[in-house]
């Protein structure tokens, strides 16, 4: 298993649990801040079957062909580059391997004075692409049965941002890479 942007580990530590002794959860972020507070929460939590690597989500610095499911957990909406993000995480899943994502997506086009608006990118909106961007990245990158459910709280369509009134909502995001 491989957490794209893994931070403090939590989602690691999840997925040791579930892969057992045998299985191996691998965390990559990009801040060294962050794998250290994930490396010494492994310590003292007793993971044996769990890696935190430092790179970006764009440029695994994992094998090809190496794992059999990707998870990320709102993370590829910051990623400046999603389309590598796509292609890097088909690239290191063997055949037949799942990609899971929790992610934010965007209910409209968000405009590009807001995509550039700092403040927007420290909310997590600023990165939102629409689900059919999405579909369209991950079927480019070779996914299939590309699945994507949105979340929609009780009486509206999304959490809007302050501002800019672009609607945004939690996703979930399921793809396969095919088996052969």
């Amino acid at each position: 298993m491989l957490d794209l942007g893994s931070g403090a580990g939590i989602d690691c530590f999840l997925a040791a649990q579930r892969v057992g002794s045998r299985g191996r959860a691998i965390g990559v972020d990009m801040t060294p801040e962050m794998l250290a507070r994930a490396r010494e929460n492994a310590r003292r939590g007793g993971y044996r079957n769990v890696e935190f690597r430092l790179g970006e989500i764009e440029h695994l610095p994992v094998a090809d062909r190496s794992v059999d499911v990707v998870l990320s957990n709102c993370v590829i909406n910051l990623a400046p580059d999603k389309d590598a993000v796509y292609r890097e995480a088909y690239r290191v899943l063997r055949p037949g391997g799942r990609l899971a994502v929790a992610d934010i997506l965007a209910v409209r086009p968000i405009p590009a004075r807001e995509r550039a608006d700092r403040t927007r990118w420290t909310s997590c909106t600023a990165g939102a692409l629409e689900p059919d961007k999405v579909r369209q990245l991950l079927r480019k990158a070779g996914f299939r049965n590309v699945r994507i459910e949105l979340a929609r709280p009780p009486g509206g369509s999304g959490r809007r941002t302050t501002a800019a009134r672009t609607a945004v909502v939690s996703a979930s995001i399921r793809a396969t890479k095919p088996a052969a």
